[in-house]
């Protein structure tokens, strides 16, 4: 019992301080945040959780070998940072020329928008991949001795609901101020978030190449 409490307390931290560094996912939560307002987090969390879901799928089928794999890594990145290189662009353009007003999407398409923004900026992360065909695949192998229920409680919506928090919390802080933001302000916050996903793009594009001709 204790064992897995301090399993399931180590294991928390570790995500927290995964969730919390700056990322794709935490830069589209600022950048929808900013534009739509606080059900962003949540909205990019669903997106995100369906990556990970397929990720602990792939886990219990005990593919984490395979995903460690340079070419498997170097591919994604290529990928991936051409993904994040196309939005980060959209952002920063639009911001630059001055397109950015709140979107009008209503109801199922704006959700559905930004549940599919949370998913492509989590797949097209290579570090993402990584990061959980190591430490996540480490953590995976001692929870799934206590059993199903502690691998899909403990670990899986353990590590989603601090997730949910921290999008949350930022789409919060962004989407309550939104109103308030001058123009000019809001301008810089959002074309600077395209900058960092662009500067993110160029280094997941150089990791995979590197990763390729390993």
């Amino acid at each position: 019992m204790w064992e897995l409490v301090g399993i399931s307390l180590s294991w928390w931290l570790v995500s927290l301080s995964g969730v919390m560094i700056p990322g794709p996912v935490s830069a589209m939560a600022v950048t929808e945040g900013t534009r739509r307002g606080p059900l962003a987090g949540p909205l990019l969390t669903v997106g995100h959780a369906a990556a990970e879901a397929v990720m602990l799928a792939l886990l219990v089928l005990g593919v984490s070998r395979a995903l460690q794999q340079p070419p498997v890594v170097g591919a994604i990145g290529v990928l991936g940072g051409a993904v994040l290189a196309w939005m980060g662009w959209g952002i920063a353009a639009a911001a630059w020329r001055d397109r950015l007003a709140i979107p009008q999407a209503h109801g199922g398409t704006a959700r559905r928008s930004l549940v599919q923004a949370g998913l492509l900026t989590t797949v097209s992360n290579p570090y993402w991949l990584l990061w959980w065909a190591t430490v996540g695949a480490a953590y995976f192998v001692h929870f799934s001795r206590f059993g199903p229920l502690a691998v899909a409680g403990l670990f899986f919506l353990g590590h989603i609901s601090l997730d949910l928090g921290w999008n949350s919390f930022l789409a919060l802080i962004v989407g309550k101020g939104r109103r308030r933001i001058p123009a000019a302000a809001f301008r810089v916050v959002l074309g600077g978030c395209g900058l960092f996903l662009i500067a993110l793009s160029a280094y997941f594009i150089y990791s995979g190449f590197n990763f390729l001709t390993r």
